[in-house]
């Protein structure tokens, strides 16, 4: 379930920050001139991130004119992806996966706690503006479903007790961990690693990720 339909008008002018006017620059001097399009679905994530978390029909065209694209292309691809929203949402926007290692896992349980929790059905927003709920379709953490995706970061190993906490803290704005909640390590099987036993998984804490933002020699 999407959070998606005719983008709206917002209230007042959509604009963007200076930070995100550089990294748009360094986005489109990786394509093509005949390529801008290309561009498309990483300034949709930019244009998002500037507006609340949706796009409006202002975002929508200010990417189209970044792209050099009609506003209905933008438009298309802003409706396929589930991770782009043309209503407005929550400040926390929970995604509960339901495919089929998530179900048999008891995603279910999962939204029905969600529901339960903040008085909302799938698709909804809290009065507050707090959380928008919608259930996903497969976000890749099968091997320790049951999860879900709040904003950018993943939840995973799930219960409802574990999930109606993780929502309190969010509501009350606390600075809560992410991962993996049963404290097991990547896709270690339930009670801890059975082979492998002597590796340390802290070597890689600390190391620096490639610049991906540096346009391409």
């Amino acid at each position: 379930m999407q959070v998606t339909s005719r983008p709206s008008p917002q209230t007042g002018d959509f604009s963007v920050s200076k930070a995100s006017t550089d990294r748009v620059t360094v986005i489109m001097a990786r394509y093509p001139e005949d390529r801008k399009a290309s561009g498309i679905i990483p300034l949709l994530d930019i244009a998002q991130r500037e507006n609340g978390g949706w796009l409006s029909k202002e975002a929508i065209e200010w990417v189209a004119e970044q792209t050099e694209s009609a506003p209905i292309r933008v438009y298309e691809v802003a409706s396929f992806y589930s991770m782009f929203y043309t209503e407005e949402v929550g400040e926390h926007v929970v995604q509960v996966c339901r495919t089929t290692p998530c179900w048999l896992r008891g995603s279910d349980n999962l939204t029905h706690a969600a529901q339960d929790h903040l008085g909302i059905t799938l698709g909804q927003t809290t009065a507050d503006k707090k959380f928008t709920l919608i259930e996903v379709e497969c976000l890749g953490a099968c091997v320790n479903a049951p999860m879900v995706q709040i904003n950018d970061n993943y939840y995973e190993d799930l219960d409802g007790a574990t999930f109606t906490r993780i929502l309190d803290d969010l509501a009350a704005g606390k600075s809560i961990e992410y991962g993996n909640m049963t404290g097991r390590i990547a896709s270690a099987p339930e009670g801890g690693p059975q082979a492998l036993k002597d590796f340390d998984p802290s070597v890689n804490a600390g190391k620096k990720l490639p610049d991906y933002s540096a346009p391409a020699e």
